[in-house]
């Protein structure tokens, strides 16, 4: 899972928001076990490093500790949303000797996508951030 932001979280919060994948993950019905493969990855778009050398480093300011718990909450949401998306926008493969995964909505024959007829869950995850 990649997770990115353009909120100014230090490379300890970056972090900290990544191991909060696992409980978007976890809402789906899946774990973060050992072997499963799956890993977060974060990262902050807020500052522009030089390349060189001979240039100043900007000035960095850092988000208040007590502002994460909104970004843990809206991580756990969006990764939840991404996966259920990925999910119902899946299509049906065929592979060598006649191997065929089935897509969700093929299963479910015709049923709506989830986030057809609800954007209020959408619209509070992208209010969580907006006063930052």
């Amino acid at each position: 899972m990649l997770l990115a932001t353009d909120a100014p979280l230090d490379a300890r919060q970056l972090q900290r928001v990544a191991r909060r994948a696992a409980v978007g993950l976890a809402r789906t019905g899946s774990d973060y076990g050992n072997g499963s493969g799956d890993i977060a990855i974060a990262f902050s778009t807020a500052y522009r490093i030089p390349q060189l050398a001979t240039e100043p480093m900007p000035d960095c300011t850092m988000l208040h500790e007590s502002a994460m718990d909104l970004f843990f909450q809206a991580t756990a949401e969006a990764t939840e949303q991404a996966i259920i998306r990925a999910l119902f926008s899946a299509t049906t493969v065929r592979g060598r000797d006649g191997n065929c995964r089935y897509a969700l909505t093929d299963l479910l024959d015709g049923a709506p996508a989830p986030w057809s007829t609800d954007r209020s869950r959408e619209s509070a995850s992208n209010s969580l951030l907006s006063r930052y």
